[in-house]
């Protein structure tokens, strides 16, 4: 027997045991079991009608082998299974328990000065305009401009239904290649920023023992150090265990930048509790963060080409369409890339 044949039963088995749990009284009159076994059917639904579509093809298939007046329909018949088998391999394919998650966005500048601190908050306006036309809700959390108009790093959540499934495409070294206004000489510079992707934690995902946490309330300070507050409205945490220290000054009430900062903690331990459980996530969140160098990055934008190109799957677009918030091409080829390399590591 096949892996795929191997796989078709268990599935088949998984769902007639799923259809007599619920029509048993005892799950029915459990409000919360029920729906957890009615979640389970519906998920398990469509793979289970590709499966049955796959022996019906199959058994077409053999007929036509074995009858010399339908040989001619075999062809036809081998494709529409491989067809079915491809569906339904993908329809397989475990989804990240994250991915309908709300998402918290650190985009950091990276090499190349003021240049790349202006790179980073172009990266934020056009990730902006992404949730705008997904429809999702975009909050700047915590933003620290730099002196020449750019930032050298900002906090973002980015709120909506599947927002982590879209934006963990983000996560890694942005690099930019253009004619900086301050050049003179007409010269193409290259400069990097990073972006990190984590889920948003609720509280019942990660529990923080207040005794772990340092917290520090300081004044707020604006660019060149100036105090812009009289009173002690910055907060700095500090989580002792894994030394994560979170701080956030942009909101004049202490309580609203602890508020904050504890999102950002929370989405933060979320993330390395995840890493910790999953190897390959671990790899792929030192990936996402990188160091910043110009040769590192996921993706490159091209200004005097016009060109944006994604490094993983080899897919180009317009620059000015994508700098307009249109990056579904690469979100759809990163999301298909993802469901393949998950069915070739066999579901991992």
């Amino acid at each position: 027997m096949s892996p795929l044949e191997q796989l078709i039963e268990e599935l088949e088995r998984s769902y007639r045991e799923a259809q007599d749990r619920m029509s048993d009284p005892a799950v029915y009159n459990d409000h919360r079991e029920a729906e957890e076994v009615g979640r389970r059917l519906k998920k398990l639904e469509g793979s289970y009608r590709l499966a049955q579509e796959w022996r019906q093809a199959n058994a077409d298939l053999d007929a036509a082998r074995g009858d010399p007046e339908l040989a001619e329909m075999a062809p036809g018949y081998e494709a529409e299974v491989a067809r079915i088998e491809e569906e339904l391999k993908l329809s397989l394919v475990e989804s990240d328990p994250a991915d309908e998650k709300d998402v918290i966005v650190e985009i950091r500048q990276g090499v190349g000065g003021d240049e790349a601190a202006l790179w980073a908050a172009d990266l934020a306006r056009m990730l902006e305009r992404y949730a705008e036309r997904l429809r999702f809700k975009w909050e700047a959390l915590e933003v620290s401009p730099s002196d020449g108009g750019g930032i050298k790093e900002g906090v973002y959540a980015v709120k909506g239904k599947g927002a982590y499934s879209v934006y963990k495409h983000e996560g890694g070294p942005h690099r930019v290649q253009r004619v900086p206004d301050t050049e003179s000489q007409g010269r193409i510079h290259t400069s990097t920023a990073t972006v990190a992707v984590m889920p948003e934690a609720e509280e019942v995902d990660v529990e923080v023992d207040e005794n772990d946490l340092k917290i520090d309330v300081y004044r707020s300070s604006g660019p060149g150090g100036q105090s812009v507050n009289t009173t002690d409205s910055a907060v700095r945490i500090t989580h002792l265990p894994t030394g994560i220290v979170v701080a956030m000054q942009d909101e004049r009430s202490q309580l609203q930048n602890r508020d904050k900062a504890m999102r950002v903690l929370r989405a933060r331990l979320y993330e390395s509790g995840r890493a910790r459980q999953h190897a390959e996530q671990a790899a792929a969140r030192k990936a996402q963060v990188g160091t910043g160098e110009r040769a590192e990055k996921i993706r490159t934008y091209n200004y005097p080409q016009d060109r944006v190109t994604d490094h993983r799957v080899g897919v180009s677009a317009r620059l000015q369409d994508v700098l307009a918030g249109d990056l579904a091409a690469f979100t759809e080829a990163l999301t298909a890339d993802e469901q393949r390399r998950a069915l070739e590591g066999g579901n991992g």
